[in-house]
């Protein structure tokens, strides 16, 4: 593979905050977008100069110049897309979640390793800088012994379009699920989850899914670790949350309360009033390309145009450009990148299994071990 990546991009509303980072990444060649709408699709490759446009993914998939797609499309439509793009040749970087199904997660790791692409799950809150904030304190020893591990995900989808009305929480629940995984690199074993209160009727019919909320607790394969992952999406009065929090022996960090406000450190054995500190989270740019170090502060839609995303999520934490640059990086290294299709699916199937422990009263349910499936052992759902 030459040293620039020829990306094609699928979906153009949220996924066109990722335009203008591959353009400036130094071995990334932004090649082709796809967009099911034209006027759409050429409205945004008339702004962005790109040449080579698709409203069709299965053309744009018979394409030798694309070396990778990266899918920004509806939920419903990942796995589907994820797959025919794998078994044409492609490797494959997709928002979240993976899929809405663990059999789709189960196939989609077993075409991984049959194909040898790389699949990446672009999950943004392991790449946020609040999440490198505190990785970066673990790796240098500051936290002590991990304890604990806690994470919310809170949201107001009235207005949302057509297939977010009435979602399981826990159907979406990468957010919560990555960072608590993700910091020790902890593969989930099994989870049981409760429900708790009701969403208006007219929601509740389309999943056939009654919760306000729904509250799992993790236990982690070889670990002597569990997590506690909350979400809400409807009917529930809470500004926009996207948590994680640490509890380490030595010092624990903790999301605050108001978007905007400072994180807390708790550091141990200092006198009562001492304990807590806020503190400032630093910026991560220095990771990246100086190319693209500037999008860790801005985007598209931080100027003129909105995107409900956006919004809600903050910016999600500067973590785009590192995403990008953790994709180009894999491919060009020959290695998985971080997240790889193994550990994609074990998030994702903790919120899907979550929502079913919910539906029989907070009955535990193991998590398929997608290390065994990649090895090629057939698992029976």
């Amino acid at each position: 593979m030459s040293q620039q990546i020829n990306i094609a991009l699928v979906g153009l509303g949220f996924g066109a905050e990722f335009i203008p980072i591959y353009q400036k990444h130094p071995h990334a060649h932004m090649y082709a977008i796809c967009q099911r709408t034209e006027s759409k699709l050429n409205a945004i490759g008339d702004q962005y100069g790109i040449a080579v446009r698709y409203s069709s993914f299965d053309e744009l998939l018979k394409d030798p110049k694309v070396d990778a797609v990266h899918i920004n499309s509806p939920i419903p439509n990942h796995a589907e897309q994820t797959l025919k793009a794998l078994r044409a040749g492609k490797h494959v970087a997709c928002t979240v979640p993976m899929a809405t199904s663990v059999a789709d997660c189960l196939e989609i790791v077993r075409a991984v390793k049959e194909t040898g692409k790389q699949y990446m799950m672009m999950e943004t809150v392991v790449y946020a800088r609040e999440f490198l904030f505190v990785k970066e304190l673990y790796e240098k020893g500051e936290l002590g012994k991990i304890q604990f591990l806690k994470a919310s995900h809170q949201q107001d989808m009235e207005g949302w379009p057509d297939y977010w009305p009435g979602l399981p929480p826990m159907h979406y629940a990468t957010h919560c699920v990555g960072p608590v995984a993700g910091l020790l690199r902890l593969e989930a074993e099994y989870v049981s989850c409760f429900g708790s209160g009701t969403i208006r009727e007219d929601l509740a019919s389309i999943h056939q899914s009654p919760f306000a909320v729904e509250s799992a607790h993790i236990k982690f394969k070889d670990s002597d670790l569990s997590a506690q992952v909350y979400r809400s999406l409807f009917d529930t009065a809470r500004q926009y949350r996207e948590s994680f929090e640490v509890y380490g022996s030595e010092k624990s960090f903790e999301w605050p309360l108001i978007e905007g406000e400072q994180p807390v450190i708790h550091s141990a054995k200092k006198p009562e009033n001492e304990i807590p500190e806020r503190v400032p989270t630093p910026d991560y740019a220095h990771y990246l390309p100086e190319e693209i170090r500037e999008f860790t502060g801005h985007g598209v839609y931080d100027s003129d145009e909105t995107h409900l995303s956006f919004v809600q999520g903050g910016g999600h934490g500067g973590s785009h450009p590192h995403l990008a640059h953790e994709f180009i990086s894999a491919l060009l290294e020959g290695r998985e990148p971080f997240p790889n299709a193994i550990q994609s699916a074990n998030w994702t199937s903790v919120g899907i299994l979550a929502h079913e422990s919910a539906l029989k009263g907070g009955e535990i349910v193991q998590i398929p071990d997608f290390n065994e499936v990649y090895k090629g052992r057939v698992i029976h759902l």
